[in-house]
């Protein structure tokens, strides 16, 4: 498997760029967002991964290893080839993408082209638990005590990165809040995941 490439870059088209790697141009699929931050006659280092087929050898960039991670992971759901994927990252975001599967947000996962709700309703249920949770919602360790998830910031995050205006995901997190409470009441801790949905739900009915 090639991991990564380095080297100066020498030519950028739509769909990806040319790296110079020990006087060979290698190909490189990118999404548009990694591709705008190369520039023709600069080094540059991307992680990789190599797809293999019978009558091709395909290499898709990144521009970190999570990015790379979740591209092949999410091929291991149901109609999902290194295209679409790349697609997928090319709307969303790795951690979006954990949004939207962590909360079944099937409108979110259609605006990629290419998936359609039955395929998108696919990917939710393949893709359950194996993508990881969104990485604000992981809570960290610190000095040996755990430091609760601030989920206001979360859900309100979750909300924007899925295409939410900052106002709508104000009045989304005000509607779940008392749910929280609750939860924070009896000694719990929110669960994110579980309070995006509910919000996800109540944008859904105004």
């Amino acid at each position: 498997m090639i991991a990564s490439v380095r080297g100066q870059v020498t030519a950028i088209a739509p769909d990806g760029a040319v790296v110079e790697v020990g006087g060979i141009g290698v190909l490189v699929h990118c999404t548009p967002a990694t591709l705008a931050t190369l520039r023709v006659g600069e080094e540059a280092r991307l992680a990789t991964s190599l797809v293999v087929r019978e009558d091709s050898l395909t290499l898709y960039g990144f521009a970190d290893s999570d990015e790379r991670r979740v591209f092949e992971l999410v091929q291991g759901a149901s109609g999902v080839g290194p295209k679409v994927a790349l697609a997928m990252l090319a709307v969303h975001t790795p951690n979006t993408l954990r949004v939207a599967v962590a909360s079944a947000d099937v409108k979110a996962l259609t605006r990629v082209p290419g998936v359609g709700p039955k395929g998108a309703q696919r990917i939710i249920v393949d893709l359950k638990d194996k993508l990881g949770a969104p990485e604000e919602a992981v809570n960290a360790a610190l000095n040996g005590r755990a430091v609760v998830s601030p989920w206001r910031e979360q859900v309100h995050s979750g909300l924007v990165g899925l295409g939410y205006s900052a106002k709508d995901a104000d009045e989304a997190v005000a509607a779940v809040s008392p749910q929280a409470d609750a939860e924070l009441a009896e000694g719990r801790t929110p669960q994110v995941a579980v309070l995006l949905k509910a919000a996800l739900r109540t944008l859904s009915l105004r």
